[in-house]
């Protein structure tokens, strides 16, 4: 086990439209994902959230599992869709009690509830009238941001306003693999920079009801060019600038990144919005990304590649746990003092778990994982850069979007029909570590 600083935070991380279930209780409104999953051929196995793992009613369960692993503080997100069924006016009282019980219940088994305010489930309302195409869905996050923190903002410890705007434009928006399933290619740009006006429109909204720190959480991939000649290379630098840089630069001061972006959308002052400083800033790893240069005539500038060198998860991405450490030194020497401390909010893997006759379920494949990972965070603690935490993707095995539920990434393995919870043995692992270091 790598030695890691006193005061190193410990998490673990969820979703909403993934665990939660309960989509037609207590007022909640439909979701981008409501619609998308009753869509014949969207979703793998041809399931939907409605049930997912019944987090809604069965969270305390769940915060007794966590207070059994240890850790200190919980990622979860808000249903946009619960707290304001349509995505504009009043707030739905009973959402806003649910998560106000939940919050209270984390904080009297002594975790720290980190709130994610929009993780992918915009209300179809506002999708109706042009998603994060349209700017006023900017204004509406803004307006609903103050809405949970007016609530709840005395007692949620850290706030993240966005959960991975990259990956909700590239396959919401640019390749219709996730919902609400547009196919605009390059012409989503406007979704990346609405998203982010939303984001520095909420931070203002926080700080209006709450003194907790303020985060976004970004995904990030270093994109590693295969072979290597004059023409990869440049892709790759494409690909970077696309994936990491047009939704980092602008959040610290330094506006977008030449040529990466069509700037008809961005107004007068919404630069100076979407830098509202930020206490921290979340990072979401799982893989690099192996980039060439395009065909002639490919409508990209760049093609991804498979990265040969590493062995794969189920899903197929490669466990490169140097690539952390790439990755975080880069941010490190990309932005130097502009960059707040870092949160490690997302970094797991799926595997195809399976419990035992006896009971058990063995994961030896996620502990080398989280094993490898933590030693890169803290190589990259070594060479300098500010890491405060670690969140594990994910507590539980969840409806993995468009992947159904044929992708497990729990420490916990879900039984989708009972709905069982059993720890794996990442779970007795991990909750040494964490005995240890503390």
């Amino acid at each position: 086990m790598p030695e890691l600083p006193g005061g190193f935070l410990w998490g673990v991380s969820t979703s909403a439209y993934q665990i939660e279930g309960a989509t037609t209780e207590d007022g909640r409104g439909t979701s981008i994902w409501d619609t998308f999953s009753a869509t014949p051929g969207r979703i793998v196995d041809g399931t939907t959230g409605a049930v997912a793992t019944d987090s809604y009613h069965r969270f305390p369960e769940d915060i007794a599992l966590m207070r059994e692993l240890g850790v200190g503080a919980y990622r979860f997100s808000v249903a946009w869709p619960r707290v304001q069924p349509d995505g504009i006016g009043p707030a739905n009282a009973a959402g806003l009690d649910y998560y106000e019980r939940l919050v209270d219940e984390l904080l009297d088994a002594g975790i720290a509830p980190v709130a994610t305010l929009f993780h992918w489930d915009l209300p179809q309302t506002l999708q109706d009238r042009g998603g994060w195409l349209d700017r006023e869905t900017a204004h509406r996050f803004g307006e609903y941001a103050a809405l949970v923190s007016r609530r709840l903002g005395d007692r949620v410890r850290m706030w993240i306003t966005l959960n991975e705007p990259f990956v909700h434009m590239s396959l919401g928006y640019a390749l219709g693999t996730h919902a609400p399933g547009e196919q605009l290619l390059f012409e989503a740009f406007p979704v990346a920079h609405h998203q982010l006006l939303g984001h520095g429109l909420a931070v203002a909204a926080l700080r209006d009801h709450s003194g907790s720190p303020v985060a976004i959480a970004n995904n990030y991939s270093p994109a590693r060019p295969v072979p290597g000649s004059a023409a990869d290379l440049a892709a790759a630098a494409a690909y970077d600038a696309l994936h990491n840089r047009v939704f980092t630069d602008p959040l610290l001061g330094l506006g977008y990144p030449e040529g990466a972006a069509d700037l008809s959308v961005v107004r007068d002052g919404d630069l100076d919005v979407i830098a509202t400083p930020i206490d921290a800033l979340g990072v979401n790893y799982y893989n690099p990304t192996g980039v060439r240069g395009p065909e002639d005539g490919s409508p990209l500038p760049f093609e991804m590649v498979p990265l040969d060198d590493y062995p794969t998860t189920a899903f197929g991405w490669p466990v490169a746990p140097d690539g952390l450490r790439e990755l975080l030194v880069t941010l490190h020497g990309r932005y130097g003092r502009q960059l707040p401390p870092i949160y490690i909010t997302e970094s797991g893997c799926a595997y195809d778990d399976v419990v035992s006759a006896d009971g058990t379920c063995e994961d030896p494949d996620r502990i080398a994982y989280l094993d490898g990972h933590l030693a890169a965070l803290r190589d990259a603690q070594a060479d300098g850069v500010d890491v405060r935490g670690y969140f594990v993707w994910s507590l539980l095995d969840n409806w993995e979007w468009a992947e159904g539920f044929t992708k497990r990434f729990g420490l916990v393995h879900v039984d989708f029909e009972s709905l069982t919870r059993t720890p794996k043995s990442s779970f007795a692992w991990l909750r040494e570590r964490i005995r240890d270091h503390r």
